[in-house]
């Protein structure tokens, strides 16, 4: 890596040097990935080199709001512990001088290679104003990367007649025994949404495939951050569609997430829809990407926090985090998202409730903080409403609340310190899970939520998995009481740990 650093990457580096070590410790999350400086949006690049997890992130280092992208680099060995490293691309190109756009990353030849997307805006002479986004490529060693000499490898020209010129990004690579493939978000003749696939043998020379799917004006308008992985049985288109409306208590961001679970078919590439499952129903969810571990789990990332309503405090030195990982895995017509496996290794502290009583307001001796995972199960449903009240005290709260005749959980930062006109509340479907009862008795229902608490985020993973909600909160850290309450009555377990690198 003899090549020099542009002046423009060098200007980034040196301001990291000294930002990121004059941001107190204590204003970013415990085991969350945060921005490094300034502000973050998509994960992308999410992948294994040299022996480590590498994530890389849109990255505007300059500012806390969004503006010329930058990729922003960190890596972990674990998924929870990362390590800032240089910001990897600026755009310092004819070809990306207006940004960087999200893309992902595979080893080949011993060299880590980024795919991404470039943007180029300009006025001709002639005043026609030129946007276009093309896919480019980078090079490294898992820390300094080069741009490919002949880049853009792919450009709007190779699309199928129609598509938007303006509207083409996100690429998203892999490895197949025939050569390398990736899919790329791009927008139809129509305005709405379509994924199409290329093929190369060497990561350069791209050919186009097919079009996988398309929205045509029913699961929003543009596709973005397209992913495409085979999990069990199943395989699964994961896009994030712009402009999205709801329909009943799915698709409720605007800008949101979802699964396409179907079949595909390898040797004419056609993928056969079956069904669409919301992948979050937060406040605070979107652009997510997967990888394979080596130990063949399937892992996804998304980006913490809403376009439409950016809460970050004005004090803080940086706005944007991602989720917790999450494994997952397709059970019985479902998808499941769980907290990777290695949190647990965090975990201490051990705090354990069996079957209490709940009626009315109760604290548990031992149950409060910031920093923290809860799991709760619920049994005896004799209660209308059921809440869980966290980041509380008598000036502040936000609460997860089930209520029984809905089968409803709901998400609730209304009085969270919020002093801004956003959306503060969400509900999603929930039915309560069916146990085997033993020793000849009958099958119990329950009701299973395991609460990731990081100072100033929480994501509640439902029945094992089953269906997620991630949202923020900047709630001051002085309120770390933790109540429980119930109109009627329920008796629930509790145990709570206390993270270990806190």
């Amino acid at each position: 890596m003899a090549e020099s650093v542009s002046p423009k990457l060098l200007k980034v580096h040196r301001m990291e040097k000294k930002q990121i070590h004059d941001i107190p410790k204590e204003e970013r999350p415990a085991y969350h990935m945060s921005s490094p400086t300034g502000w973050i949006n998509d994960p992308n690049g999410f992948s294994v080199f040299g022996g480590q997890y590498h994530l890389f992130f849109q990255y505007h280092p300059f500012s806390k709001k969004w503006g010329p992208m930058h990729r922003g680099h960190c890596v972990s060995k674990d998924f929870i512990k990362w390590e800032y490293l240089p910001c990897a691309l600026a755009p310092d190109e004819s070809y990306d001088k207006e940004g960087c756009f999200s893309g992902s990353a595979i080893e080949a030849d011993g060299e880590h290679v980024l795919i991404y997307t470039g943007v180029m805006d300009r006025y001709l002479d002639d005043g026609f104003h030129y946007y276009r986004q093309v896919q480019c490529m980078a090079k490294g060693d898992g820390i300094r990367y080069r741009k490919f000499a002949e880049n853009p490898v792919i450009t709007g020209e190779s699309t199928p007649e129609g598509s938007s010129l303006e509207d083409f990004r996100d690429p998203k690579v892999w490895k197949e025994d025939d050569g390398f493939y990736l899919v790329v978000g791009s927008r139809a003749g129509d305005g709405s949404g379509q994924i199409l696939m290329y093929r190369s043998e060497d990561l350069k020379q791209w050919e186009f495939v097919t079009i996988l799917d398309k929205s045509e004006n029913q699961y929003g308008k543009m596709w973005e951050c397209p992913d495409f992985f085979p999990l069990g049985p199943k395989q699964i288109l994961m896009v994030s569609p712009q402009d999205m409306r709801a329909v009943g208590l799915e698709f409720h961001n605007g800008n949101n997430s979802i699964f396409i679970c179907g079949q595909y078919d390898k040797e004419s590439h056609r993928f056969t829809r079956e069904k669409v499952i919301s992948a979050d129903y937060g406040l605070d969810f979107y652009a997510p990407q997967t990888m394979m571990t080596q130990d063949g789990r399937r892992i996804l990332i998304g980006w913490m926090q809403s376009w439409d309503a950016n809460i970050t405090p004005v004090s803080f030195q940086w706005s944007g985090m991602m989720t917790i990982p999450r494994e997952l895995t397709y059970e019985g017509g479902k998808i499941y998202q769980r907290p990777v496996r290695e949190l647990e290794a965090y975990r201490r502290d051990k705090v354990q409730y069996d079957y209490v009583s709940v009626a009315q307001s109760t604290v548990l001796e031992g149950i409060r903080g910031r920093v923290l995972e809860l799991l709760v199960e619920i049994t005896g449903f004799e209660f209308e409403h059921f809440r869980i009240r966290f980041a509380q005290n008598e000036d502040y709260e936000t609460f997860v609340q089930y209520s029984r005749k809905k089968r409803c959980l709901t998400i609730d930062r209304t009085h969270s310190g919020i002093d801004r006109d956003v959306i503060c509340r969400r509900k999603m479907e929930l039915a309560p899970m069916k146990e085997p009862g033993g020793g000849g008795e009958e099958d119990r229902e329950v009701l299973k939520l395991r609460i990731l608490l990081d100072k100033y985020s929480v994501e509640v993973f439902a029945n094992d998995g089953e269906k997620v909600m991630s949202s923020l909160f900047y709630t001051p850290m002085e309120a770390d009481g933790i109540v429980f309450d119930c109109e009627g009555e329920a008796r629930i377990s509790v145990t709570k740990y206390s993270f270990g690198g806190a």
